[in-house]
């Protein structure tokens, strides 16, 4: 995510159109949408991959299952993070470039 969202940084930078937190965030936003789609796939492949394990019964399975069920929550929370804490705490980090500092008395 760091990666597309410096990327878009760059792009915008370079285009001379980084001079607002509106730019900021169209930036952030350009950036950003470039990961959905590969996370939530991934996302989905996982959780659907390790369902069949939480629900089974037979045998192994109470085994199975404790090793099954921290996986999709990482796997959860970390989507979660890549799709709205990172673009969140890279939004606070990068505008604090955009405001100029203040002179000295």
């Amino acid at each position: 995510m760091l990666l597309y969202l410096d990327q878009a940084w760059d792009k915008f930078r370079a285009a001379g159109r980084m001079h607002s937190a509106a730019d900021l965030h169209a930036a952030i936003m350009e950036g950003a949408v470039q990961r959905v789609r590969p996370k939530a796939m991934t996302a989905c492949v996982i959780i659907a991959s390790l369902a069949p394990i939480l629900w089974s019964h037979g045998t192994g399975a109470d085994v199975m299952k404790r090793i099954a069920a921290p996986m999709v929550g990482g796997v959860v929370s970390s989507t979660l993070m890549e799709l709205l804490v990172y673009p969140a705490i890279y939004h606070l980090w990068k505008s604090r470039s955009l405001r100029p500092l203040p002179a000295p008395r």
